[in-house]
């Protein structure tokens, strides 16, 4: 696959106001930066440098911070929805209007969650053509403030429950970064369905056709759908900041 990127940066993020009354919930400051940014600089570290941002919400002060992302050595594309879709209607809206300029398979951010995560591994993983879609997961070794939700036999995404816990068999969490084909977005019976539309509803019926993959994560994701977990990732940063793993700077290197 192409190294393209989708990042879901139009939520409303009405659990972080006041701070988001004025600001779109993926310009959210971290460490003097917009959380965008931190997960922009380990896209480009790792070499993923062609990205397109779905915005709503405020989504106007996300692209006049980027821009073309070109200050960042990326290549950054926007996509608006003018009214909330929800994250599997945001995707099927970018297929639409993106049309040839989206490749056939690319990957998926959340755009108020990191992780860091081997992201050529999980393309090699997904190259391997077993599956249409497939999603890093997490074991909560580290706990996170989600509760293990997934079910997993032989790298294959076999069952789902919001909320389950490890006491009802479920071994790992979504953390949140997916690999797919653009075919699952252009069915018929997707492009049709009422909106909003999650991300979910999209891929768990891949399950019944067992080509939901996934691949196990060692590294815990952070997300900033709360003032305590936008607190927890700022303490991440500044401690990755600290042992010289992460910095504020734009780093160097045009396309």
């Amino acid at each position: 696959m192409r190294k393209q990127v989708l990042i879901l940066a139009g939520g409303l993020g009405t659990r972080l106001r006041p701070l988001t009354e004025k600001c779109p919930k993926p310009m959210v400051p971290v460490c003097g930066e917009p959380f965008l940014h931190w997960q922009i600089l380990d896209l480009k570290e790792q070499g993923y440098t062609d990205i397109i941002l779905l915005v709503s919400y405020l989504g106007e002060q996300v692209r006049e911070h980027f821009g073309d992302g070109s200050k960042w050595g990326v290549r950054i594309d926007y996509v608006f929805e003018q009214t909330p879709l929800g994250t599997g209607g945001a995707i099927v809206n970018a297929v639409e209007k993106l049309k040839d300029d989206l490749e056939d398979e690319f990957m998926i951010l959340n755009g108020d969650s990191f992780l860091r995560a081997p992201l050529d591994d999980l393309a090699g993983f997904f190259d391997e053509g077993r599956f249409d879609a497939v999603v890093t997961t997490y074991d909560n070794s580290v706990k996170t403030p989600v509760p293990n939700n997934l079910q997993v036999k032989n790298q294959m995404v076999v069952k789902y429950q919001k909320g389950a816990g490890l006491e009802q068999g479920y071994t790992c969490v979504d953390s949140g970064i997916y690999v797919v084909k653009k075919s699952i977005f252009t069915s018929h019976e997707i492009a049709s369905r009422p909106v909003p539309l999650q991300l979910e509803e999209v891929l768990h019926p891949l399950m019944a056709i067992r080509t939901y993959g996934a691949v196990a994560v060692d590294s815990r994701f952070y997300d900033i759908g709360t003032p305590q977990r936008l607190e927890e990732f700022e303490n991440f940063v500044k401690a990755e900041q600290a042992a010289g793993r992460l910095h504020g700077q734009e780093p160097k290197g045009a396309l």
